[in-house]
């Protein structure tokens, strides 16, 4: 071994127990408080979910005390009237789309769920593929003349790729794949492309934002091999994801996501100086995490302020923001965000408090704190940019209107 490569072995185990140093930092001074109310705040939820009139009685909304459950409220009975089955007899398409199981995979449940009821409910068919489900039934049942799947090993695997020939040869069915790209924890794409010419995968789908697939060359061999890429960025689920009344905000902070290294810089001080709720797999924290979406928004209506944090790509690349960001601002919940690169370019900048840095992170949490109410404004811009144009609504009529031009 050469001194260089020693040098950067011995650069890569100091990076390595610096991280882990911070980790158990972070878990040691974890607020107490916060542990001691987890479980009690998820069981509340769950009650409040079970006896849900009062909390969601449409009169009882919009008179509200909280204007942004007042104007969540009266922005969701417009939606909703909006989009309910606009797209029946504009279309013919019946889109099979494989979901799967949330234990595998909370945030593929989620996307992938959330498109598939958006879709029924602006009158496309949509039906789940089932995990465990058999490819054969699936296609006997439904019908479908698209199917949906992500461009990964374990989705791939539960497929029956010889029932999808025999099935493309006697009826109309175009499949579509996740366009992953090697350089983010995927395998290397041309084998792939390889893999989806052999298997007659029509096109491609992408959650990223249009300008940034078709600017960034490593997205380039998709398009060299005649594919096509359709455009389903995230969204907020207003079936799942809205206001609701009764709730005090007694809560510090709100944070429901995976665990990541980048939470750490930005959460340490909040989390050890605050009582506040955590939740997401991956924490030392949460023992047993269990995703419910329908649970989430009655914890959500007692945030102070929701935490937001993004990966390291969605900061340095114009991609994408995730979900939780469309999901905050439609359940009007402040929204404490650093710095992604696509946020000017979707929301304007009176909708959060955006940090440059950890440490403005935190000052700006304790500006919140000393004065929550500074907050509210904020979550009222959000809440009307989210209505007004990113919804998981929007996003499946738009999916409907380019697989019409892509035929």
């Amino acid at each position: 071994m050469t001194l260089n490569q020693l040098l950067l072995l011995a650069k890569k185990r100091k990076v390595k127990l610096q991280r882990s140093f911070e980790k158990h930092q972070f878990n040691w001074l974890f607020n107490s408080e916060s542990l001691c109310q987890h479980d009690l705040i998820l069981a509340e939820a769950e009650s409040a979910l079970q006896n849900k009139s009062p909390h969601e009685d449409i009169e009882t909304c919009l008179n509200s005390p909280d204007p942004l459950v007042q104007q969540g409220t009266r922005l969701r009975i417009e939606l909703e009237a909006l989009f309910k089955d606009c797209m029946v007899g504009t279309s013919d398409e019946r889109i099979l789309i494989q979901i799967p199981d949330a234990r595998f995979s909370p945030a593929g449940y989620s996307l992938f769920s959330n498109l598939m009821e958006s879709l029924n409910y602006i009158g496309i068919p949509a039906r789940a593929l089932g995990w465990e489900e058999e490819t054969q039934t699936a296609l006997d049942q439904f019908k479908p003349t698209i199917l949906l799947s992500s461009d990964n090993h374990e989705y791939l695997r539960r497929i029956d790729w010889k029932v999808i020939a025999r099935y493309k040869a006697s009826e109309r069915l175009r499949v579509g794949l996740s366009a992953a790209l090697e350089e983010y924890e995927s395998t290397p794409l041309l084998p792939r492309l390889a893999w989806a010419q052999q298997h007659q995968i029509d096109f491609y789908y992408s959650y990223r934002d249009e300008d940034y697939v078709t600017n960034r060359k490593e997205y380039q061999p998709f398009f060299d091999a005649g594919y096509q890429i359709l455009y389903i960025p995230f969204g907020a689920n207003v079936l799942h994801y809205f206001p609701v009344a009764g709730f005090e905000r007694d809560l510090n902070y709100v944070l429901m996501a995976s665990r990541k290294r980048e939470h750490i810089a930005y959460l340490k001080n909040i989390t050890s100086q605050y009582s506040g709720f955590l939740d997401g797999p991956g924490w030392k924290q949460v023992k047993h995490f269990q995703f419910n979406r329908e649970r989430d928004r009655y914890i959500y209506a007692r945030a102070k302020v929701g935490l937001n944090v993004h990966l390291p790509e969605q900061i340095d690349w114009s991609c994408e923001l995730n979900e939780r960001t469309y999901q905050l601002a439609a359940c009007g919940v402040p929204q404490l965000i650093d710095h992604p690169m696509l946020l000017n370019k979707v929301f304007g900048s009176q909708s959060f408090f955006i940090a440059e840095s950890p440490a403005e992170y935190h000052e700006l949490f304790k500006e919140i704190m000393r004065a929550p109410e500074l907050g509210i404004e904020k979550a009222l811009y959000a809440q009307r940019e989210v209505f007004a144009g990113h919804t998981t609504f929007h996003r499946a009529k738009s999916l409907i209107d380019q697989l019409k031009l892509s035929k």
